[in-house]
């Protein structure tokens, strides 16, 4: 069994480079409208406000992390307006504490979305992969990710659950109390509350250790063993 010790607990908010539609250039809305090709029931404009989960599109505003240390669930939000910066202080975290065969990341819908879409922004800020990040061509029984997604599915591949449904059936504190994932943007250039942003983040990031440990068939987290950083 995989010591809880040894998992990094991660989520990312991620909005679009250009907030509108309209402020892309011209070459970006024509290699969008390319990319919407076959999304038929609404124009490629009307599909721009989910750009953010778009790597080519979007960029990383937060890494939320958490981790077990001394019988304490520690957790860090790593958030700004410079991408690059965000992702060289994870990067540092994972090349100085997450680095050897014992460890893992975690996430939810972290396979689909978290470790793809950080993999790539890296390549796009001309950064080298951390360790735990470098997974082109391995097997799958030899990445070291989890997902608390692809456990509850137990093989069933069509299933999608999200973590504030995980969390309400495991009588767990819902992380959407004040704002949700397509909120994100908006909160981002509108109201540019970086703040508001980090405790949503960290607030899934309690709840994914919470649904990891429940999937686990262990106790979760009580709130005087978490550490906000």
């Amino acid at each position: 069994m995989i010591k809880l010790e040894n998992i990094l607990f991660i989520d990312i908010e991620t909005v679009p480079v250009h907030y509108k539609y309209i402020e892309l250039s011209d070459e970006g809305r024509e290699l969008w409208n390319k990319k919407m090709l076959y999304a038929t029931e609404m124009s490629p404009e009307a599909h721009y406000d989910k750009a953010g989960i778009f790597a080519e599109f979007a960029k990383i505003v937060c890494i939320g992390l958490g981790y077990i240390r001394d019988g304490k669930f520690r957790t860090k939000a790593i958030a700004g307006d410079d991408e690059k910066d965000i992702l060289l202080n994870f990067s540092q975290i994972l090349q100085s504490h997450f680095f050897t065969e014992e460890h893992y990341l975690c996430a939810h819908n972290g396979k689909e979305f978290d470790f793809p879409f950080l993999c790539r922004r890296l390549l796009v800020n001309r950064m080298p992969l951390p360790k735990l990040l470098q997974i082109q061509g391995f097997k799958p029984w030899n990445v070291r990710h989890l997902d608390t997604m692809e456990l509850w599915r137990f093989g069933d591949v069509k299933n999608f659950t999200s973590l504030n449904l995980l969390a309400h059936i495991f009588n767990i504190p819902s992380p959407k109390d004040d704002i949700d994932g397509s909120q994100i943007a908006r909160v981002y250039y509108e109201e540019k509350n970086l703040e508001r942003i980090k405790t949503y983040c960290i607030k899934d990031v309690v709840t994914l250790a919470r649904i990891y440990q429940s999937l686990k068939g262990l106790n979760p987290l009580k709130d005087d063993e978490i550490i906000y950083n």
